[in-house]
């Protein structure tokens, strides 16, 4: 049976089909708690939480699902020159960006003591949590960090995007190694190489990772129905990552605009990007992507640029103004059908179910 595979079998899952972990807000406990309780690994991105905020959330959660799930953290939160801005840095960020504040109403942000979070803090945060995984992207946790998932009994999953990643990810013991293909929404989560060099498609990636190492693999990146499901695993996966299909759901935290967009006909033209948060990431093209783009004005690095965009971006998903959000999407997301989660993740299953059991027969 396609169920039984070491992925689902290390987490506990009756179905190797993982949810993708959503950052900036989009995941959300109902999503997670849906995807669980059906058998699945229902994720939470939480790399914009304060410790304290990720310890809360763990207590929501369990007390939704006593299923397993992942609380997901990015390793490496900030690009060279992404921690601080000097004063005049500060004020002509103001300026670039003050026409799609004064557009959308919105008061210009004072300067923060900081941009973001602190990874060494929040993983404390996770490790007291001690949530049956922990997923992380952008890098690989410390020795130290691993191990003590390990004494914790905590199953570590890695993302990768190369062959030399996924070995890197072996080698430091990581128990599980997803494999994102260069189709998938949201960030690129490279981390050897630069982004832009590290853009594999799934149906290669795939199985040149399962030939290089012995770590269970996740395939992520294009999947949205049961024929990715089963293409994957055809190709060596042992089980599935899809994101842009249960971001589209209704208990996903995507404001209603960008749920609606990724069911239009627009979601079938996707690029890959800095300009809304600093770092490379794949989402659907609209009229702050062409302008910024068009400027030639170099990003902020990560996480100031994200910082700078993020208060107009939450205004225009609250006055329906799909045009200056960040519109994350995979390259699947013509595939979308169902906006239900246990409609989705049914659908899912029963596909699979018909599609492996006639290869089978």
């Amino acid at each position: 049976m396609w169920q039984d595979t070491a992925v689902s079998r290390k987490l506990g899952l009756r179905y190797p089909i993982v949810q993708g972990p959503f950052g900036g807000g989009l995941s959300s406990v109902d999503l997670l708690a849906a995807v669980s309780n059906a058998g699945g690994l229902g994720s939470f991105g939480v790399h914009h939480l304060t410790p304290a905020q990720i310890r809360e959330l763990d207590t929501t959660i369990r007390s939704r699902t006593n299923q397993p799930y992942a609380l997901n953290l990015w390793v490496s939160n900030h690009d060279e020159g992404g921690l601080s801005l000097t004063a005049e840095q500060f004020a002509a960020g103001i300026e670039r960006f003050r026409p799609y504040y004064e557009e959308l109403g919105v008061e210009p942000p004072t300067m923060p003591a900081r941009y973001g979070q602190s990874f060494e803090e929040q993983v404390e945060a996770v490790l007291e949590a001690n949530p049956p995984a922990f997923s992380f992207v952008f890098g690989i946790p410390s020795a130290r960090i691993l191990e003590e998932c390990r004494r914790r009994g905590i199953v570590t999953i890695g993302a990768i995007t190369t062959i030399d990643e996924a070995v890197a990810m072996e080698a430091a013991g990581v128990d599980l190694i997803v494999a994102t293909g260069f189709e998938a929404g949201g960030h690129r989560v490279s981390f050897l190489a630069p982004a832009e060099d590290s853009l594999t498609g799934s149906f290669a990636l795939i199985p040149t990772v399962t030939d290089r190492v012995k770590t269970p693999v996740i395939a992520a990146g294009g999947i949205a129905d049961s024929r990715g499901i089963a293409a994957a695993l055809m190709l060596g996966a042992q089980g599935v990552q899809i994101g842009t299909a249960f971001l589209a759901c209704q208990q996903s935290s995507a404001s209603a605009p960008h749920r609606r967009m990724l069911f239009d006909e627009r979601s079938r033209y996707t690029a890959l990007t800095r300009v809304f948060s600093g770092r490379l990431a794949r989402g659907i093209r609209n009229r702050y992507l062409e302008e910024m783009t068009a400027s030639g004005v170099a990003p902020f690095p990560y996480p100031i640029q994200n910082w700078f965009t993020g208060s107009f971006r939450k205004a225009a998903g609250e006055q329906d103004r799909p045009d200056r959000m960040s519109l994350w999407a995979g390259q699947a997301a013509p595939l979308l059908r169902q906006h239900d989660a246990g409609e989705l993740f049914a659908a899912l299953v029963q596909g699979t179910d018909t599609l492996l059991g006639r290869q089978a027969g």
